[in-house]
């Protein structure tokens, strides 16, 4: 890994997609320009998360991908698409992507655990609307090992775990929309014993909370490194927020701490 500034575009979503996208496309200049390296966008970015609106606003020809490929070319930067509703041979994902400053997609991940729960205040069915995904992903790149998971993933350490255990994944991206409901309980317990457990540095890049949404996004985005410190972290409200990473503290995390060695997988079959 190498030393670099990362982003997350923390955007407020209205109910035109287009106009979302054009606004994501300016703050990715924004952060560009402050020199960040790698830029993120949150889970569905484009649209606020209500589940029914998702066959309107889904992505038939990747045709916003172009888009963000593009803009990464322009800038020659890192970009993690945050997340779109992608149909693929006709089946409908929830499908984040990692541009190269090439413009080249480098890694594909579509959501693997759906959303199916059912609170006082909350109902969600994501299988109603998304098929799940099957397999992990990582890339090495200038920057360092990257994976991607999407939102709900997270709450499975065994994700997290072979990333970067068995995958070698120093920067772990999620774009995720969490709610108001699981947020505040859970959110920044989830992200920061993710990146604890398993020594690496994660973005948790969250769409900003739009009030007059069925489903209320909890914002609060953030950068944790391996030793669980937040180094930047986002309110409710719409926002860009920057981290730098050090090689330094992955290395000195992993060598003083040495977890990961002293792991015994015989005993956890």
């Amino acid at each position: 890994m190498k030393k670099f500034k990362a982003a997350i575009c923390q955007n407020r979503q209205t109910y035109d997609k287009e106009r979302n996208i054009l606004h994501v496309l300016d703050m990715i200049d924004e952060a560009a320009s402050n020199n960040a390296e790698l830029v993120i966008l949150p889970e569905i970015f484009y649209y606020p998360y209500e589940l029914p609106a998702m066959p309107m606003v889904q992505e038939e020809n990747k045709e916003t991908l172009s888009r963000l490929a593009e803009k990464a070319r322009k800038l020659k930067i890192y970009l993690c698409t945050g997340s779109m509703a992608e149909v693929s041979k006709g089946k409908r994902y929830n499908r984040t992507y990692l541009i190269n400053p090439s413009g080249k997609v480098i890694l594909e991940y579509s959501k693997c655990h759906l959303f199916d729960v059912s609170f006082k205040t909350l109902h969600v069915s994501e299988s109603a609307v998304f098929e799940s995904g099957n397999k992990l992903a990582a890339v090495k790149t200038p920057l360092g090992t990257i994976g991607m998971l999407i939102c709900y993933d997270i709450r499975f350490p065994e994700m997290a775990r072979k990333l970067a255990c068995g995958m070698g994944v120093e920067f772990l991206i999620v774009p995720a929309a969490f709610n108001t409901v699981t947020g505040p309980a859970h959110w920044d317990m989830v992200f920061r014993a993710r990146a604890v457990e398993n020594q690496i540095y994660v973005a948790a890049a969250s769409p900003a909370r739009k009030r007059n949404s069925t489903y209320k996004a909890y914002g609060h985005s953030m950068f944790i490194d391996p030793w669980g410190r937040v180094l930047g972290e986002a309110n409710t409200t719409e926002k860009i927020i920057y981290a730098e990473t050090n090689p330094k503290v992955l290395s000195d995390t992993r060598t003083r701490l040495p977890l990961l060695k002293h792991r015994r997988p015989e005993f956890y079959k």
